[in-house]
């Protein structure tokens, strides 16, 4: 997807998952196959794959939490669904 909103929310999702230092992070907009759903007008749908050191020991709910909360002022503005993929960085290699 090209769309240029859709790019600046994938910009502004990365950048807010930096604070998470992450070694690996792929971002999915699945926003296309959500069209005409009533949460598509509220913000797009994204997968999210990262990786990194400060989820080490951590459990994979907290981990969803941390990415959760570091992308908090993006949810329901940018954001409508995310879904997380959370590894360490030995999960990773």
């Amino acid at each position: 997807m090209n769309d240029p909103v859709s790019s600046g929310r994938t910009d502004r999702l990365r950048a807010a998952l930096q604070s998470l230092q992450p070694v690996r992070l792929e971002i999915r907009d699945d926003s296309a196959k959500h069209i005409g759903h009533a949460g598509a007008r509220e913000g797009g749908h994204f997968h999210v794959t990262i990786a990194s050191a400060v989820f080490n020991g951590v459990p994979q709910v907290q981990r969803h939490r941390m990415v959760y909360a570091a992308a908090a002022e993006l949810m329901g503005r940018d954001i409508h669904a995310l879904s997380i993929d959370a590894q360490t960085v030995d999960q990773h290699k």
